[in-house]
């Protein structure tokens, strides 16, 4: 396992940004290799710093996905570290995380395998809290942060997807269209240590179907009675939502769901420079980071 840093100071293909605290590194294991950005934000910090994975969808690149997300600007204010890996066209030509293959849904097998890999060295290398580790995607970002969420629940405190699927939800690149158009073909698998999980999901998206993301938050639920919530609102930019929260009466366990009413296939609240967004929100980047650090693992 290697990791080679570099101050990067360019940006996204055909974008102009400067990102000085951005670091370019690579993670090899037996089962391949990633490059990933990794944003370290300025001073010293005050004790251990959380960690956030941000997984980019399918023609994304993690630069663009930063842009995109402004991920790196709340890291910089709330500071924690964010690192972003990219995943190469030799590993699918739309650069999609192959979330939808089986070997790929396997604990130490696979993408899981260098995901779970990366973060670890990160840790390593960084003064990172471990109970306040989490990781997020977009896309097939977000349908490989649920089997992040999934096959290493004693890595990650919680998980954000946005426009995802749930974990299993395809078993072949045969099924992986059928599904993202109309929701999981096969039986849904449980979570047997689910993760407080928040997700996001337009009801205008024609690119993953919206019944995906109420399959990832069943996914994620626990066996057990749930105190129910919902709440309506709409964000500053004018689009309407629907909130609802998961809780256990405990409070061992929950999650959020957000229903962007009118949204298609775009990360809410993103910034325009980036691919793939939504400025009108609400602010996912924001919503998720709240909803994580409040969830840090117990």
């Amino acid at each position: 396992m290697t990791m080679n840093f570099r101050i990067d100071q360019t940006g996204a293909s055909g974008l102009s940004i400067d990102r000085p605290r951005a670091l370019e590194c690579r993670f090899r294991n037996s089962a391949g290799s990633r490059a990933y950005d990794l944003f370290v934000p300025s001073g010293p910090g005050d004790g251990p710093r959380p960690l956030v994975v941000m997984l980019h969808g399918s023609s994304q690149s993690a630069r663009d996905f930063a842009i995109g997300t402004n991920m790196d600007r709340l890291a910089e204010e709330q500071g924690f570290l964010v690192a972003y890996p990219d995943q190469p066209r030799s590993a699918n030509i739309t650069k999609s995380w192959n979330w939808f293959r089986d070997a790929d849904q396997q604990r130490e097998r696979g993408e899981p395998s260098i995901l779970a890999g990366l973060t670890r060295e990160i840790m390593g290398r960084f003064v990172v809290d471990p109970a306040r580790v989490y990781i997020a995607g977009f896309s097939s970002g977000g349908a490989a942060a649920a089997v992040m969420a999934m096959t290493y629940p004693d890595l990650y405190a919680a998980v954000g997807i946005h426009s995802g699927l749930a974990c299993g939800s395809a078993g072949s690149m045969l099924l992986a269209l059928p599904t993202m158009y109309r929701g999981a073909l096969l039986p849904q698998r449980q979570a047997t240590n689910p993760v407080p999980t928040i997700v996001f999901h337009g009801d205008r998206d024609t690119t993953v179907a919206p019944i995906n993301g109420d399959q990832a938050v069943a996914q994620a639920r626990p066996d057990s009675d749930l105190i129910v919530t919902t709440v309506e609102g709409r964000s500053s930019g004018g689009t309407a939502f629907t909130r609802t929260f998961l809780t256990e009466p405990a409070g061992t366990w929950t999650s959020e769901q957000w229903i962007l009413h009118g949204a298609g296939h775009a990360w809410a609240g993103g910034h325009p420079a980036g691919s793939h967004t939504d400025p009108a929100g609400p602010d996912a980047s924001r919503e998720m980071l709240r909803f994580f650090m409040a969830n840090p693992r117990r």
